[in-house]
């Protein structure tokens, strides 16, 4: 078992060791069996890759490396390097929903992130999925004041009980979609007279023009 990166140096490192390599010769070098497909597993390959740079946090409501302050983040590409989809950052809190930006999820989990693309075209049989080059990227000044405005909006909403309002053509960077294994998994909510009522649960997740961006611009970078 690969022990926690004791600097994010070292993470960094442990990242680009893994480039070029596909996901099917990693798991043979640890002995770690791939699943036959995603469609029962699709959070695998983050659980995978985790375990092979040795993140501690699990299910937690925290960076994947807390005591690097480092949120690691899968990064699903074409072979042209463009995103294949959005990306999940945490759920949207649906109950109370009292609270400011800085103390958020998502504030906590963007501060600064380990982005870790991987060339997943679907045609592609999982073993076959190669690991590109990760970068340690934190949004500037700027990218946080769009980060929290989108965030607070939905925040706003959801306070005054307009769940069902949410749309994912919402927000400039994050939008919110729905984060449910079935239609059958509800949650509990405010509705807009003020009594609790079941709806599906959500998510917070990066568009994939904005992931796409901080690869061109890392790519650029190296």
């Amino acid at each position: 078992m690969t022990g926690a990166p004791r600097s994010r140096d070292e993470l960094l490192a442990r990242a680009r060791d893994l480039a070029g390599y596909t996901l099917g010769e990693l798991a043979d070098r640890r002995g770690i069996p791939l699943p036959a497909s995603l469609r029962r597993d699709k959070g695998w390959v983050g659980q995978f890759i985790e375990t092979l740079l040795g993140a501690s946090s699990g299910s937690l409501p925290q960076p994947d490396f807390p005591e690097l302050g480092v949120e690691l983040k899968t990064l699903p590409v074409t072979r042209q390097g463009k995103p294949l989809e959005s990306t999940y950052v945490s759920v949207v809190p649906l109950t109370g929903t009292s609270g400011h930006w800085r103390d958020s999820i998502v504030c906590h989990k963007l501060a600064r992130v380990l982005w870790l693309p991987i060339v997943a075209e679907r045609q592609i049989p999982l073993p076959e999925r190669i690991i590109g080059t990760g970068f340690l990227w934190s949004p500037t000044p700027d990218i946080e004041a769009i980060l929290r405005a989108d965030w607070e909006q939905v925040m706003e909403r959801v306070a005054r009980g307009e769940v069902e309002s949410l749309s994912a053509r919402q927000g400039e960077i994050l939008q919110v979609r729905p984060k449910a294994a079935s239609a059958s998994a509800l949650t509990e909510t405010v509705g807009s007279d003020g009594e609790t009522c079941l709806t599906l649960p959500r998510g917070f997740y990066l568009r994939p023009e904005f992931t796409g961006h901080l690869l061109q611009q890392a790519m650029s970078a190296l």
